[in-house]
C-alpha cells in the first residue's frame, strides 16, 4: 500500500463524511507531500486541538518514511 492509501485509511476514520475524503501524493524533488483535503466541516477534527491529530498524521508519515528511506510532508487544503 502506498503512503497516502494508507493516511487515506486514517483520515476516513476521523472525518463524519469519509467519502469526500482525499489525500494525494504529490512528488517535490526527493520529497512527497501528502495533501489531505476534506469537507470543511471535517477539517477541525483533521487538525485537532492545539493541532495534534495533524501532528500525529505527520508523526505516521515520518515513520512511514524512515522505513522507506523518503521523505513526506502532510499538508490540510481547502477543499
Amino acid at each position: 500500500m502506498s503512503a497516502a492509501a494508507d493516511l487515506l485509511s486514517v483520515v476516513r476514520l476521523l472525518v463524519d463524511e469519509p467519502k469526500a475524503a482525499r489525500v494525494d501524493a504529490v512528488t517535490q524533488g526527493p520529497d512527497q507531500i501528502l495533501e489531505i483535503r476534506v469537507q470543511s466541516a471535517d477539517r477541525g477534527k483533521i487538525i485537532g486541538r492545539r493541532g495534534r491529530t495533524i501532528e500525529a498524521l505527520r508523526a505516521l508519515a515520518d515513520v512511514r518514511g524512515d522505513r522507506e528511506g523518503q521523505s513526506y510532508e502532510v499538508e490540510v487544503l481547502d477543499d
